[in-house]
């Protein structure tokens, strides 16, 4: 008997009274009260307040306007004073400044959707497979339609507009040294072609492909007399001549003129070898 009272003794000095669970639930509601709230005097950023700050239509048509104005200004100093001026092709010079306005205005609408890596990198595949079936493009031409592109992706891409005041009043506004920067990497560009223009001659070399009737002059004892020949039957002050294919049965033979182009000519059927690839 007295050792089953000492063991209910026992138990009820282990069991907590009422109060101390009342304690412990008191707690316990507290610190879920209190849970992800921050103290007074914890300093958190604002993630919402960046999302706030959103351009005006205003500033969007500021934006495209500069965007737009620089890049069709340097586009037609480039091939006005520069390009046409050497080649006089009425062809290219419609292609380089319609390009360079399209290719703007592509690369603003994608820099201002969110667009993905792949969808960037297909559309830039399929322009670098363009390619004008009619006639060979001249390095020259490359050369520059590489550069209108670069120029547009730079002026199409590049900041001008930051979000400005992010603690109190978040908003675009426009960086007039970001504007800066964009027209001086322009002019840079512009610079560099001014100097290498000035510093290339205006004449250049270019060849001509020639069938020949008179197989019996391709021989090397009458190499001069065949580049005789040939600068009186074309009118053209030869270089050098390489020779191509010959054909005994028909007594003709393909001939590789060289020669130098003044300013203003041009010749772009240089690589056309027979009439037929003409008529095509």
């Amino acid at each position: 008997m007295i050792r089953i009272i000492l063991i209910l003794m026992s138990l009820a000095l282990a069991m907590p009274t009422t109060s101390t669970f009342a304690q412990d639930d008191a707690t316990a509601a507290a610190a879920l009260a209190d849970f992800g709230n921050p103290e007074p005097d914890d300093e958190l950023f604002d993630v919402q307040t960046i999302t706030d700050a959103m351009m005006t239509t205003q500033q969007k048509l500021v934006e495209l306007g500069i965007r737009f104005a620089l890049n069709l200004l340097i586009c037609w100093i480039l091939v006005q004073f520069f390009y046409y001026r050497k080649s006089r092709r009425r062809d290219y010079y419609f292609t380089f400044m319609i390009f360079s306005s399209a290719m703007l205005a592509l690369l603003y609408v994608m820099g201002s959707v969110s667009v993905g890596v792949g969808m960037t990198l297909g559309l830039f595949a399929i322009f670098g497979v363009i390619r004008y079936r009619t006639e060979t493009v001249p390095i020259r031409e490359m050369t520059y339609l590489f550069i209108i592109i670069a120029l547009a992706a730079v002026n199409g891409l590049a900041s001008l507009f930051q979000v400005t005041d992010v603690a109190t009043n978040p908003h675009y506004a426009l960086e007039l040294g970001n504007v800066a920067l964009l027209v001086l990497v322009n002019l840079l560009i512009v610079i560099l072609i001014a100097i290498l223009e000035t510093a290339v001659s205006t004449n250049h070399t270019t060849t001509k492909l020639v069938l020949y009737d008179r197989i019996d002059m391709i021989v090397p004892e009458k190499r001069e007399e065949l580049i005789a020949d040939l600068e009186k039957r074309i009118g053209i002050k030869i270089n050098a001549i390489e020779i191509g294919h010959v054909d005994f049965l028909k007594d003709a033979a393909f001939i590789k003129v060289t020669y130098d182009l003044q300013d203003g000519e041009t010749n772009t059927i240089n690589m056309l070898t027979k009439a037929r690839k003409y008529a095509e």
